[in-house]
């Protein structure tokens, strides 16, 4: 945990956030970076696939250095004159996932990912560096970019009509949400229309949204798939959908996620965006949250609330799990040693990192689970799939159950505080 302490003072120390002037580095768009990933389970490699410009930057021009250091995953842009880090970006991905589970300890496999940075308005050092198992960032890949470059990609973008479902303010003052549709044909877009305004919905029926409702853009793209549904492997259900949805990802069944995260982000690119939805046209119960990458779920189940608010909490805040009876197909999912970066778990490693200065001095630590302590802040034993040695704020959470309105104090301070991050 130190070492992460000083690699992220390091980072900010040279520029922090309120020295970096977003116009003496960056133009007003983005430019994407799209990149393979591959490897096993004890080893990952990075190569480099294109460069694409995108017409917007969805995100703070105040903020440009991420200060929570979540994730599994950070991205440095670097000004190559003055080696100064001028932006950074964390993230996790369904790669890191696949790492820990049983098949990749027995095949390699490779994923495309891709990382939005503001557009350089000079020559940039783009670094990625992987959290390693002693909790330690590592530098895995460098690649140097001339925004002169003549091999960026420029006018490709697949243009569809945006529909603003909630408009607060301009984007980079303002969490902005794109809600992409998987599997709605073109006769079913009105269906959708709906669908995301009903999910707007949703999103401020739960605190803190409710109360920070000023704070956000949501827009829809409105692209549609020639099939209706998604896939359903162990059904033999096949569909034809613009996103390529399916279920049982890692073959975990309620898992619904995509493998084609560049079709993901060809779409988002059509709006400003801090966060991409996906909304999938089926009424089997299933989704998935990845941090800073997407969330994905159900459109039409009768959790649908509670799975979009759930999955969310994982993509935007970067929340974990905190139920430990169901099975997953993750191995080893977080170590006995070093603390889980996810804010609302802790194995008690370095608890003061945590939400510690929250609790009540004479709650003992871990907190025995009793009807006296159900709507007392502690340190329950069960969390992050495991019933034994990760522990969670509350009794009961969205992040537990199928709860809705039910985040607990840790997940609402959490969320809180990302909140105005991308809104500064």
């Amino acid at each position: 945990m130190k070492s992460l302490i000083v690699l992220a003072f390091a980072l900010s120390s040279i520029l922090s956030n309120a020295q970096l002037n977003y116009e003496d580095f960056f133009i007003d768009k983005s430019l994407r970076i799209d990149y393979i990933h591959a490897g096993n389970s004890t080893s990952e490699q990075v190569y480099f696939e294109q460069l694409k410009e995108e017409p917007y930057f969805g995100g703070s021009k105040i903020n440009l250095l991420d200060t929570f250091n979540y994730g599994e995953y950070k991205a440095i842009v670097i000004d190559s004159a003055t080696k100064t880090p001028i932006y950074s970006h964390n993230y996790c991905t369904l790669f890191e996932e696949w790492q820990i589970t049983d098949e990749a300890k027995n095949i390699s496999r490779s994923f495309y990912e891709s990382v939005s940075i503001p557009f350089p308005k000079y020559t940039i050092i783009f670094e990625l560096l992987s959290r390693n198992k002693e909790n330690i960032f590592v530098k895995i890949f460098e690649y140097t970019v001339n925004p002169k470059n003549k091999f960026i990609i420029k006018n490709d973008l697949e243009k569809y009509p945006v529909l603003k479902i909630h408009e607060s303010g301009l984007s980079e003052n303002k969490v902005d949400i794109v809600f992409i549709p998987d599997g709605y044909t073109l006769d079913k877009m009105a269906d959708f229309e709906k669908d995301a305004h009903k999910f707007k919905q949703y999103l401020f029926n739960s605190s803190p949204y409710k109360e920070n409702i000023d704070k956000f853009n949501i827009s829809a793209v409105l692209v549609p798939s020639v099939e209706e549904g998604t896939d359903i492997p162990s059904e033999n259900i096949w569909k034809y959908t613009t996103i390529n949805t399916s279920f049982y990802t890692f073959d975990s069944e309620r898992y619904l996620m995509t493998y084609d995260y560049l079709k993901v982000k060809d779409v988002a690119a059509n709006t400003p965006y801090d966060q991409i939805v996906i909304i999938v046209n089926t009424k089997k119960y299933g989704g998935g949250g990845i941090y800073n990458y997407y969330s994905t779920f159900a459109a039409d189940n009768e959790d649908t609330e509670f799975l979009f608010i759930h999955e969310f909490g994982h993509a935007f805040a970067g929340l974990g799990d905190e139920y430990f009876d169901s099975s997953t197909p993750y191995q080893s999912f977080y170590s006995s040693k070093y603390e889980p970066w996810q804010p609302n778990l802790t194995n008690l490693s370095d608890f003061n990192s945590k939400w510690k200065k929250m609790m009540d001095k004479n709650q003992p630590i871990p907190t025995p689970i009793s009807e006296e302590n159900k709507q007392k802040l502690g340190v329950y034993e069960g969390g992050g799939y495991v019933s034994k040695g990760i522990y969670r704020p509350f009794i009961d959470c969205t992040m537990k159950s199928i709860i809705v309105n039910g985040f607990c104090p840790v997940c609402q301070y959490t969320i809180g505080k990302m909140i105005r991050f991308y809104s500064k």
